[in-house]
């Protein structure tokens, strides 16, 4: 064996292990040490004065019902403010906020007469809460009725810093024939946040339903574009906090609506996670091994992925003749994009299969990885833009 081969086998080996850590031994074992070790929380009624942050942008069909979903919450009003910020909103968004503001006493907007992005409405609105816990959330998400109750009674701990509630996200008939395997993902991502939850490292907060204390809020970066819940829950753990997962603080969306809906949505996403990476490089070799080993296995891994798997497929030709496995191994990675591309234009007549559908969103949410990289790249991305619906 020359060297030559030598050092494209060790790469394809490595780059193989990376791949199998993060999908399969990561879960596994984050799930274990959960199993042993748990943070201390609080399932005590206990409550505090909150101050819920929505940012909103042209958000007229939902706007009043989240509100209202919010007033509905299992817990005491006297102790909640509402701040909505409206960035520069073009429909009937302002209007609907004018006339709730007249109705609700703890409802408080703020109508930006420019565009400055969610993290700009966010800073904003950060500063002007006067409470102290933060409560991030979605005009488009539904809180369950406890869902409050359950999210801030671990504050009661003071080495807590943020609590993530669940996510589910919902099906509604029309969707269900699109193809979209967004719903069968987000169980899988649910079952890790809720290991790292209890090992208060979660990486990653789900941006529709997520509090932290007002005191370890960090502005978010306005000059360079980032992942704004993404960046909050990273400041809570650089600061030495933990971070929680509550799967009884409950909260629901609705998937994509189709493919190329969810593609935007992530290669958005991506562009701006490569720049949140930027800003906490500490962690990538953290005091804490589990939370370096979390935000490796979890997240830079799996963003590098497009390139890893460009990596392996041609280090695999180069392999075909060193041993028959290589040959089975090319073949097998042929298959899966083949399958992946063939279910996708199955999509297009409203024809879903299950297994090969995981395929292709698996797929498409590579190659919106590498779009996202490709867009960080060559600064493409702006802090300024339009939600995809779901």
């Amino acid at each position: 064996m020359n060297l030559e081969i030598s050092l494209i086998l060790i790469l394809f080996i490595v780059f193989s292990l990376l791949i199998i850590n993060s999908y399969v031994l990561y879960p596994l074992v984050i799930y274990f040490l959960s199993l042993i070790y748990k943070v201390k929380s609080s399932h005590s009624h206990y409550t505090l004065n909150l101050s819920i942050l929505i940012s909103a942008y042209n958000e007229e069909k939902v706007i009043e019902k989240r509100i209202k979903n919010i007033l509905d919450q299992n817990y005491d009003q006297n102790k909640i403010e509402i701040l909505v910020g409206s960035d520069n909103s073009n429909d009937r968004t302002n209007e609907i906020l004018v006339k709730l503001k007249e109705e609700i006493p703890q409802l408080k907007i703020f109508i930006f007469n420019y565009r400055q992005g969610k993290a700009g409405v966010i800073n904003c609105l950060a500063e002007k809460a006067n409470n102290d816990i933060l409560i991030f959330t979605d005009a488009n998400t539904e809180f369950d009725v406890n869902a409050l109750k359950n999210l801030v009674r671990h504050f009661s701990e003071p080495e807590v810093g943020g609590v993530s509630g669940k996510l589910i996200l919902v099906d509604i008939q029309e969707h269900l024939k699109s193809g979209v395997e967004e719903k069968s993902y987000w169980e899988y991502e649910t079952f890790i946040k809720l290991a790292e939850g209890k090992l208060g490292i979660l990486i990653g907060a789900n941006g529709g339903i997520f509090a932290i204390r007002k005191e370890l809020f960090e502005k978010i970066p306005l000059d360079k574009p980032v992942t704004d819940d993404f960046f909050i829950s990273l400041s809570v753990l650089k600061k030495g906090f933990k971070f929680l997962y509550d799967p009884e603080a409950i909260a629901y969306e609705e998937v994509a609506k189709d493919i190329n809906t969810e593609f935007k949505r992530k290669v958005r996403f991506a562009a701006t996670n490569f720049q949140t990476i930027s800003f906490f490089k500490s962690l990538l070799f953290h005091k804490n091994i589990l939370v370096s080993y979390a935000f490796w296995s979890h997240k830079i891994i799996r963003w590098f992925l497009p390139l890893i798997l460009i990596s392996l497929f041609f280090m695999n030709l180069f392999l075909l003749n060193y041993n028959p496995i290589f040959m089975y191994l090319f073949y097998l990675q042929l298959m899966i994009y083949f399958l992946g591309l063939f279910n996708y234009f199955l999509t297009k007549f409203n024809i879903s299969i299950p297994v090969l559908s995981l395929i292709t969103y698996f797929l498409i949410t590579n190659f919106a990885l590498l779009i996202g990289l490709i867009r960080f790249l060559r600064k493409k991305h702006s802090v300024i833009w339009q939600s995809t619906p779901r």
